[in-house]
């Protein structure tokens, strides 16, 4: 993907005005660095060099001061404006891939895995979140911030600006050669994580059948090897990336440290004042942290990047061309109508041969796989037919405003779906519109009003998702009231007596022969007891296969018989979700799943903090060694500090790539641990103990929440526990050199380090309380 994708620019509007802040905003933070810098070598010199009172310098700490907090309110007005923006962009791809797949209907539908999908349109979507909070934003700083800081180089000091220009630009070139590497691995990690996603989905849905086969604790083994698959996938990903990091960290850090040695010998010298070499130096690491940043949050958004490519190629994915014409009156007729599904040797329907008269009722009868389903599915023209027509009027249907001909149709599937809801939505989603008297109406005409006003709370009782809590034949009268409710005067129906028993299918028939009355109905059929409500009977037959698999139609022994062959969809178990969990020990049992990686986390916890002893040793030898080469003592003298800048610098990079590569393998090693085990607690809960929960919840605590768990580690503890460290270290030693200096240094690091992130967190956790549930709705709704 390329750093601004043209695409999201052209499907998502919000995008443009962000860019345009950032670029803004990036100017500010600019020119606010340029100026700290200034400030602070001006107040180094000034007290170290000319021996000024802290009263001569008030105003330039007070301008300090003021810079300080005009950086800090850039930064936030940044992550402000990134945010906003992030969560616009994400509601407007969401909504559009929700669209087009709508628009692309139930047959490209039908060769889509639904796990894959959810996952795309919650976490995928979701997932660009870093593209645009900190990807983006860092973007606008990378082009910005060196700019402004060679400028204010170059006027004090062309030879460290000339190190700057020939380095810096080969850390772009870096980012793209190495970015080009992982392109192919980021897609592949996407895809293991839908495979994933999908094959959860699946699992959990068929969670009774498998454990009636003895086949459940069997999935836990599956499971575990996809996610094996996806880290290393992943780790795959990251070592390349990695390495993008430490040769961008490596070039960065040796390129501040021989502008350091260089200021230091002109200053033996003579040939810079202090002042000059103090503020080069503090600019200098400016100049290359913005692209730094650019290279690691580029790889922070890369699973956002892969997601994106999968929602444009589903943006992208054209939309069959629709028909404008209106729809005439007359009979609904199939001609010479032959259907073949992609990838399959057989027709669905072969050569079929048919008319329903206005007014009339025509059953289809036949064995399974005859091609009744395909038929209707034509009818309803989410399947178009490879040869013949289906016309309307003596109109062909893919001509007419497809809007227009379902408006006129009322359709009841073999299995309805019903939504977590109440009764009367449920029954008002053929007519949104209608009053509470006459969802009552259509539920009398179905033969539901009594079993409904027998619940707790009649239509206003909450049904679980996909009706959970209902039985078949409540849920089959539920569908039957809003075709009642509908009132519209074509009828499709779709084996409504399938799986019921002989009272119920009797209540049923009687609610369908009156739905029938005046109107053109399609009736698919498997049991005579709906027989006797059609005018008349239209039989399929399976086709035979010739020897080069081409299927023909059997020989028809009357008039009414027609061949075919059809592939029939399975049902879709209830779905299901997991409920929130108790408050109280979660970080501690968090924490609790390190116990077989304890080793690996150790030693991640080891190298952060060399790492950042390092960066920390770096700045300090390159201040000391600046310092001092501004007296003018033999060169021999400063050898120990130069050495030991090249050191620290060589050694942020090795330590920091080694720590990344051990925290996140230990990581990822956790995470497949804790979805084996959320799945086995699934199993042996399920399915009584699952008979109230909801799938899209469940998808989202195994995905995206589990998946959510290495921020704690990844973002907070090792980071944290890294920054107690060196800050310990960094207050002793500098306590020991100036004990005022030291108390002030303890007293910023305990606000910057302690009382601010609590402050934060406690903010986050009452947000992330809401936004879970929310995720988990979200996945339901979608799913």
């Amino acid at each position: 993907m390329k750093p601004i994708d043209p695409r999201l620019l052209r499907y998502a509007r919000a995008t443009r005005g962000f860019l345009a802040a950032v670029v803004g905003l990036g100017a500010v933070g600019a020119g606010l660095v340029v100026a700290q810098a200034m400030l602070i070598a001006e107040i180094v010199v000034g007290s170290f060099q000319d021996g000024r009172s802290v009263g001569e310098l008030r105003t330039p700490l007070l301008l300090l001061v003021a810079v300080a907090a005009g950086r800090g309110l850039v930064g936030w007005l940044t992550e402000l404006a990134a945010h906003r923006a992030s969560a616009a962009v994400k509601s407007e791809l969401r909504g559009r891939l929700l669209d087009r797949a709508t628009a692309l209907g139930p047959g490209w539908l039908d060769g889509q895995r639904t796990g894959s999908l959810v996952t795309l349109a919650t976490r995928g979507v979701d997932a660009l979140d870093g593209y645009f909070s900190r990807y983006l934003p860092q973007l606008g700083l990378a082009v910005v911030v060196p700019a402004a800081v060679l400028a204010r180089i170059v006027t004090e000091e062309w030879v460290s600006a000339a190190i700057i220009v020939g380095t810096l630009p080969l850390i772009p070139v870096f980012m793209v050669l190495i970015g080009w590497a992982t392109q192919n691995r980021m897609d592949r990690q996407w895809l293991l994580l839908s495979r994933l996603s999908g094959h959860f989905l699946d699992v959990v849905a068929g969670l009774p059948t498998l454990k009636v086969f003895g086949r459940a604790k069997a999935q836990a083994e599956s499971i575990r090897t996809i996610t094996a698959d996806y880290r290393r996938a992943t780790m795959r990903t990251l070592r390349i990336a990695f390495i993008s990091s430490f040769a961008l960290e490596l070039l960065a850090t040796l390129s501040v440290a021989l502008v350091a040695v260089t200021i230091g010998m002109r200053l033996v010298h003579g040939e810079l004042d202090l002042y000059t070499g103090l503020l080069i130096l503090i600019l200098a690491p400016e100049a290359y942290l913005p692209l730094r940043q650019v290279g690691t949050q580029y790889h922070a958004a890369a699973e956002g990047l892969g997601a994106a490519e999968e929602i444009f190629t589903v943006l992208e994915t054209p939309v069959p061309a629709a028909g404008k014409g209106a729809v005439p009156q007359g009979a609904l007729a199939f001609q010479n109508v032959t259907v073949r599904y992609p990838g399959r040797a057989t027709d669905a329907v072969a050569d079929v041969s048919f008319t329903v008269a206005p007014g009339e009722t025509v059953a289809l009868v036949g064995p399974s796989g005859s091609g009744k389903s395909t038929l209707l599915s034509a009818a309803l023209g989410f399947v178009r037919p490879d040869a013949g027509r289906v016309s309307v009027g003596g109109a062909d249907l893919s001509g007419l405003d497809l809007a227009e001909w379902h408006r006129l149709v009322a359709w009841v599937p073999q299995r309805p779906h019903l939504y977590a809801g109440t009764i009367a939505e449920n029954v008002r989603l053929a007519r949104p519109d209608a009053d509470d008297a006459a969802v009552r109406r259509a539920l009398r005409d179905a033969g539901a009003l009594d079993f409904v006003d027998a619940l707790p709370h009649g239509v206003g009782t909450m049904l679980g998702e996909d009706g959970a809590g209902l039985s078949a034949g409540q849920r089959q009268r539920l569908a039957l009231a809003r075709a009642f409710l509908a009132d519209r005067p074509v009828l499709l129906l779709d084996e409504p007596t399938a799986a019921l028993d002989g009272a119920t299918e009797a209540e049923v028939v009687e609610a369908v022969r009156r739905l029938a009355e005046g109107r053109t109905v399609l009736l698919v059929v498997h049991r005579p007891a709906l027989l006797a409500a059609a005018d008349r009977v239209v039989r399929l037959t399976e086709p035979e296969v010739r020897d080069e698999g081409v299927a023909v139609a059997a020989g028809r022994a009357d008039a009414d018989t027609v061949s075919g062959t059809a592939s029939e969809k399975d049902s879709v178990p209830e779905p299901v979700a997991l409920a929130e969990p108790a408050p109280g020990r979660v970080l501690a049992r968090v924490r609790a799943l390190s116990g077989a990686r304890r080793g690996r986390i150790t030693l991640a916890l080891l190298l952060g903090t060399l790492a950042l002893g390092s960066a920390v040793g770096l700045m300090a030898t390159s201040g000391w060694l600046i310092s001092r080469a501004s007296q003018q003592p033999p060169v021999l003298y400063l050898m120990m500090a130069v050495t030991a800048t090249r050191a620290f610098g060589i050694g942020r990079a090795v330590f920091r790539y080694a720590e990344r590569l051990v925290s996140h393998d230990a990581v990822l090693r956790m995470l497949a641990d804790t979805r084996v085990a959320v799945y086995r607690r699934l199993e042996r809960l399920a399915p009584a103990g699952l008979r109230g929960t909801r799938r899209g919840d469940l998808l989202t605590r195994l995905v995206s929440d589990v998946d959510a768990l290495q921020d704690y580690w990844l973002r907070w503890l090792l980071p944290a526990g890294a920054a107690l460290a060196v800050s310990a270290l960094s207050v002793g030693f500098t306590a020991w050199l100036l004990p005022e200096a030291g108390a002030v240094l303890a007293a910023g690091l305990l606000l910057a380090g302690a009382v601010v992130p609590l402050l934060t967190a406690a903010v986050a956790r009452r947000t992330e309380h809401r936004l879970a549930p929310a995720r988990g709705e979200l996945a339901t709704r979608v799913t």
